[in-house]
């Protein structure tokens, strides 16, 4: 097992995501795993995008997928995108003051109070009537930019509580993330940079889908030498819909749903056949009978989720040879069963001869 083919480009950095489950920490335990002579991967689920940037930098064409829009953003703007940045410009045009109040007011109406002032709502929406104004190219990256900053402002990151505003007033957690209490404009301006030297051309032609895994994998079967799975660990995380929900409102700035619960996420939620024990199994059956003619996968997984790692290795084995590696956590770092003492595993599995 080794890198790839192609020179590499390390030069270029990944911003670090904060998102939950993210394996941005991972990625020197997947090069491991890598096989040889592969020259295009396919990413299934791919959440912050850090294991498709990665594949990139590696030289290969990479596929990215994952069925919410605003992972898709991440996608097209840092694994598509070849060279489009946001330019003075731009962002001149984005702190425009709102260009439509009357239908860009959706963070004002529902989000006020619970995760932010009044003031942020209405720069958020003003924000987001702006980027329409952006050239169709620079949309997904002022969609990741701004997404990133929102998970700064907001204490831990994610939106499946109602503390933000209480946390922003509490002295301790202002002097562990002044973020808090920094307005969302300012967190933005200091991340332009960042992402913009993260973009780069691999001289691969790259491309980000936003579909449910299984036809994705449809899609990938007679493109790519290797797929990555990391499909959401049933029963050992919680809900990655009810976390970021504001950000997947945020990007497809829904006017017929309902907002529910506390926290207005939306609802009904998106069916992905992989959160709940009655649905996961002939999810997963299904994936890999499609994937059955890519040549070599790579899945992601956790000994504490469902189905156990035998239950999987079986399922898998059915298809591939099947040869699993794994890395204990050191620290809890949250999500998808991350909890110290719990491992970190990877199904290799290559063609049966």
């Amino acid at each position: 097992m080794s890198a790839s083919l192609f020179g590499d480009f390390y030069h270029f950095a990944f911003p670090q995501p904060q998102y939950l489950g993210s394996k941005y920490k991972h990625l020197d335990f997947i090069r491991e795993c890598l096989p040889t002579h592969i020259k295009s991967v396919a990413d299934a689920f791919a959440g912050s995008q850090s294991v498709a940037y990665f594949f990139k930098q590696n030289g290969y064409q990479v596929y990215t997928n994952d069925f919410l829009s605003f992972s898709h953003k991440i996608g097209q703007s840092l694994v598509e995108n070849k060279r489009f940045k946001l330019s003075s410009d731009d962002i001149e045009i984005l702190l425009r003051e709102n260009q439509n109040p009357n239908d860009f007011n959706l963070m004002r109406e529902l989000f006020t109070d619970i995760f932010f002032k009044e003031e942020e709502s209405a720069f958020l929406d003003s924000f987001r009537s702006n980027i329409e104004s952006l050239p169709k190219e620079k949309q997904p990256l002022a969609f990741s930019i701004i997404n990133r900053s929102i998970t700064r402002k907001v204490t831990m990151g994610h939106f499946a509580h109602t503390s933000a505003l209480n946390y922003a007033k509490n002295e301790d957690r202002i002097k562990r993330n002044p973020n808090l209490i920094r307005p969302i404009k300012d967190i933005f301006l200091n991340l332009i940079q960042p992402y913009n030297n993260s973009i780069f051309d691999n001289l691969q032609d790259n491309k980000s889908y936003n579909l449910d895994a299984i036809e994705f994998v449809d899609l990938m079967k007679d493109k790519v030498d290797l797929i990555y799975f990391d499909p959401p660990y049933c029963g050992s995380h919680a809900d990655y819909q009810a976390f970021y929900h504001l950000l997947e409102t945020y990007t497809q700035y829904w006017k017929d749903k309902e907002f529910i619960n506390g926290t207005k996420r939306y609802s009904p939620k998106k069916y992905s056949g992989f959160d709940t024990k009655a649905d996961i199994l002939p999810s997963f059956e299904k994936l890999f009978d499609t994937a059955l003619q890519i040549p070599y996968w790579i899945i992601s997984y956790n000994d504490r989720s469902f189905p156990s790692i035998d239950m999987m290795k079986e399922l898998a084995g059915k298809y591939k040879n099947v040869e699993i590696k794994e890395k204990s956590y050191q620290n809890s770092v949250g999500g998808k069963g991350s909890v110290k003492g719990s491992k970190e595993i990877l199904l290799i599995c290559s063609p049966k001869s």
